[in-house]
């Protein structure tokens, strides 16, 4: 019997989906993906639905503000962040109403400390990256309100199991020294992998619930997933070149939610969920694990977010990629 948090060949979203309409966009989620939901993000709506913006409305006593088009932070919290607070305050509100006496694993999203760090701008101007006291800073006052939204969530839905799900799309480039200054010229620092991990391992520690750490982008630092003590990796199966860390991963119980199926339509033709299956269950015998241990440690998603997509078409993906899950457990 598999202790982790969802049950066997289950399939979910990453996070954002295409429109503007909370309450139709959660409606799909839940009807698409019954076996683990989540609650929807619609970057379409503007300022403060962006990953970033979104996520600093959870940050606590560090208030930002929109300046010349990017987030920075404050002296005190303004009509920006207010705007921020009202849409994901209605979200939930929503989330209360359509999960209504569900019961079962629910998964929400924000970005990560690293990724945050690299896309807000200190008061002074720079990324706070360059900082490393406000880098830490930045961690603390995330873990602690990830921490109370985890909390408000499971108030909200009491039967729910939540998830937590990190995107750090930045990292690869944080670890690499590719995040660039403000006039293009230069680059910061890198940030080694055993700092990366200890920042990552102080949000993962402080909200108490399973965390998944997302990254749609090349060079997967699966090391520094694995020693943040994460409980699971999310990436686009597209982008993989070295299967060796995956393999290493796979063994020591990482839990995976594999990216398998494009997140724009490739043809006329809808989602094929017997192809999506067939990629995972390729690259898993590839890595020459035993088949009944794919679907329960395995999730199947799209390769990333779904905000570009046609509607119609997000939806069929989603849908594609439950039936997936279906056809990877009954092998």
């Amino acid at each position: 019997m598999s202790d982790r948090p969802w049950g066997p060949g289950v399939a979910t979203g990453i996070g954002s989906l295409p429109g503007v309409d909370i309450a139709e966009a959660q409606r799909i989620v839940f009807g698409e993906l019954p076996g683990l939901p989540h609650l929807p993000e619609l970057p379409d709506r503007g300022p403060g639905a962006d990953m970033i913006g979104r996520t600093t409305a959870l940050l606590v006593e560090l208030p930002v503000e929109l300046y010349a088009g990017r987030w920075q932070i404050a002296s005190r919290p303004g009509k920006d962040l207010r705007r921020t607070a009202d849409l994901l305050e209605r979200d939930l509100d929503q989330l209360t109403e359509q999960a209504d006496g569900y019961s079962g694993p629910l998964k929400i999203q924000s970005a990560g400390p690293w990724t945050l760090a690299a896309n807000l701008d200190l008061p002074i101007g720079g990324r706070m990256l360059r900082d490393p006291g406000a880098v830490r800073d930045l961690t603390d006052s995330l873990a602690e309100g990830l921490r109370r939204h985890v909390a408000e969530v499971r108030k909200r839905v009491p039967g729910a199991t939540v998830l937590l799900q990190l995107d750090e799309p930045s990292l690869p480039a944080v670890l690499a020294g590719r995040v660039p200054t403000e006039s293009g010229l230069s680059a910061y620092r890198n940030v080694d992998g055993p700092d990366a991990a200890t920042r990552l391992r102080a949000v993962v520690e402080a909200v108490g619930t399973p965390v998944i750490v997302h990254c749609c982008a090349p060079d997967l630092p699966l090391q520094v997933v694995r020693d943040s003590s994460a409980s699971a990796v999310a990436f686009d199966m597209s982008l993989l070149k070295d299967l060796d860390p995956l393999g290493e991963a796979i063994e020591a119980g990482l839990g995976i939610f594999a990216g398998a199926a494009p997140t724009r339509p490739l043809t006329d033709r809808r989602p094929d969920s017997k192809q999506i299956a067939e990629r995972v269950t390729t690259l898993w015998r590839r890595l020459g694990f035993p088949a009944a241990r794919l679907p329960e440690q395995v999730v199947i998603t799209p390769a990333c977010g779904l905000a570009a997509a046609p509607t119609g078409y997000a939806r069929a993906l989603l849908k594609a990629c439950t039936e997936a899950g279906r056809r990877i457990a009954e092998v």
